[in-house]
């Protein structure tokens, strides 16, 4: 998370600048800065020279809030429930079972009235790639408002930013401010 921390520092600490040009080498530090602009209302345009990229920001002088956007999308009243999935199993002892019983929570998360965000952290991130069991229930959730974060570089630890097929690549910025905001955390 350093380049989205170095660039929420820098324009807290220069508050009256319209634009910002941030250079970062790899892709998820390009998706999570510009992310992070378009969260401080700004417009951003990417420029890729051979993997490096210069993301420029623009303010967009509409954005009034500069308030964490909690994505909610909660007019039910019901609690704010994020879910930390850090494993690719439930439990622990016999593997297979405890993959079985991951799966089958996953799939009867829709059942979960309050569902606010799903974070996959470290293995956890193996359910929202290529080839997962879980993805059509992981669809199911994200179309009915649920918003999916998987870290970028439990991605990249495991090889397999490239096959990520739903959610939104993440960092620890996001998922700390996410859990700030959240009004029950559930950990797995």
């Amino acid at each position: 998370p350093k380049p989205v921390l170095e660039t929420k520092k820098w324009l807290e600490k220069n508050p009256d600048v319209n634009s910002v040009l941030v250079i970062v080498d790899n892709i998820p530090a390009k998706e999570n800065v510009g992310r992070f602009m378009e969260s401080k209302g700004m417009t951003v345009s990417v420029e890729d020279t051979d993997g490096v990229f210069s993301l420029k920001g623009v303010k967009d002088k509409a954005f009034i809030s500069d308030e964490i956007d909690d994505d909610s999308g909660n007019t039910s009243g019901e609690v704010k429930t994020l879910i930390m999935i850090a494993n690719d199993k439930m439990g622990f002892g016999d593997e297979i079972l405890g993959f079985k019983l991951m799966k089958n929570f996953i799939a009867t998360l829709e059942e979960y009235s309050g569902l606010w965000k799903l974070v996959f952290v470290n293995a956890g991130v193996k359910f929202a790639v290529k080839g997962s069991e879980s993805l059509d229930d992981l669809k199911k959730l994200e179309a009915s408002g649920v918003k999916i974060l998987v870290c970028g570089t439990c991605l990249d630890h495991y090889n397999l930013l490239e096959d990520k097929k739903i959610g939104e690549t993440t960092n620890m910025l996001d998922i700390v401010t996410s859990l700030e905001v959240a009004e029950k955390v559930i950990n797995l």
